[in-house]
Order: structure tokens, then C-alpha cells, then sequence
């Protein structure tokens, strides 16, 4: 028996580049604050809510905040990276992503973006792919960071199907942890040592074709 299934898109490393985005955003506040941060520490904060991420950063320095300077810098850091993704527009779509996306699109199969990111809607709307997702649950919607599933458990609720016949694009060690966990079939976009515990991994989209989609679809609806 075949089951309705559903694909679920990250979006910081998956369908754009934004990481570039968050890393210039950081390091500037990490500059005022003193504290060195490489792109090597950004990658401890791909996939993570942006006030975890401070609280990392804050750590790092030994900086003790009040909660109102906390939120001070949260805001700021946030106009920081929406000035840089203002300038976004279909070039930072990663390669072969709406090659993909279109062909879900002509299989009718339900399509979701579960990101930590509160700025999801507005860059899918900047890069003119949010018409190829049937809804977005992002960090305005839950309060659970990855590796905890409630993103991709919200996504799969809203596209009305089960997390077992979902499969989950991911290119952070906490994002395919939560797909898992969610009991989703995982897929990991960039280095495979990094996310070993993905149920496939490529590179990047170009890696994917249509014969590999048609089988990953035959799988999943007939999990159970």
C-alpha cells in the first residue's frame, strides 16, 4: 500500500548559501564584543536558533549578559543579517535546487521548508521560490531548536502526512539528528563524514536525478 508523502526543505545550506551571511553578521558583533570568531566556530552554529547561537558566542568570549543586553544584541545582529540578505536574489539558489523542486512540483507531492530561521518566507520570496512550497514552518513557529524534530514534526502535521513517509534535506549534524529522530528518511547535502548519520548523502543537488527521486519516493510511500 502506498502512503501520501511529503519532502521537507532546510534552508541555510540546502536551498541557499545564507551561512556566508549569518558568518559576516556574527563576526561583526563578535568584533565589538572582542571576541575571535572564525568561520570554523560559525559552523557550531549552523542549525541553531539564533539566541542559542549567542549564547554560544557569549560563552566563547566569557561574557555574562543581562537579559535586556541580550536581546540587544540578538535585534542587532538580526538587522545586521537582513541587511545583507536584502541584496539576495535568484544567483544565490545552490545549484540544481529548483531542478528538484520542479519535479516535485509535477508529481504533486507535498512540499515543506522547516528552518530554525525567522527569516525564511522573506528569502524564498527574494530567490522566487516560495510557490514551490506548500507551507514554512520556521523559527517564528517553534521553540524547540534541532537536533529536536519539532520543526520537521510541524512540517509533516502541516503537509497532512506521517513523519515515517517524509524525507527531510539537511546539510547540519543537528537537522539530520532531528530528522531521525522524527523517524524520517534522511538526506544529507555537503560532507558526508559530517553527516554519516543521513540515510543518503550527496554533495549538493546535482549529485540527485529523477531516477533517484522516483526510488526514494517508491521507498518512503510504502513505509511502515
Amino acid at each position: 500500500m502506498k502512503h501520501k508523502t511529503g519532502f521537507i526543505f532546510d534552508l541555510d545550506g540546502v536551498i541557499v548559501d545564507t551561512a556566508k551571511y549569518h558568518y559576516l553578521a556574527w563576526k561583526k558583533l563578535a568584533d565589538e564584543l572582542g571576541i575571535a570568531f572564525t568561520e570554523k566556530d560559525n559552523e557550531r552554529f549552523k542549525g541553531v536558533s539564533r539566541k542559542r547561537c549567542l549564547e554560544i558566542l557569549l560563552e566563547m568570549g566569557g561574557i555574562v549578559a543581562s537579559e535586556e543586553q541580550f536581546n540587544a544584541w540578538l535585534i542587532e545582529k538580526n538587522k545586521d543579517y537582513l541587511d545583507y540578505i536584502n541584496t539576495m536574489d535568484e544567483t544565490e539558489i545552490l545549484p540544481d535546487v529548483p531542478k528538484v523542486l520542479r519535479y516535485l512540483k509535477t508529481k504533486n507531492i507535498p512540499t515543506a521548508l522547516g528552518s530554525a530561521s525567522k527569516n525564511a518566507k522573506p528569502i524564498l520570496e527574494k530567490v522566487n521560490l516560495l510557490s514551490y512550497f506548500d507551507t514554512v514552518v520556521d523559527g517564528n513557529e517553534v521553540s524547540k531548536a534541532k537536533p529536536d524534530p519539532e520543526v520537521f514534526i510541524k512540517a509533516s502535521e502541516k503537509l497532512g502526512t506521517k513523519p515515517e513517509h517524509c524525507v527531510v534535506f539537511e546539510d547540519a549534524l543537528a537537522g539530520i539528528e532531528a530528522a531521525n529522530t522524527a523517524g524520517m528518511t534522511s538526506i544529507g547535502i555537503g560532507d558526508a563524514e559530517v553527516l554519516s548519520n543521513a540515510k543518503f548523502n550527496f554533495v549538493d543537488f546535482t549529485e540527485i536525478d529523477d531516477n533517484f527521486l522516483e526510488s526514494l519516493l517508491d521507498r518512503v510511500s510504502t513505509n511502515d
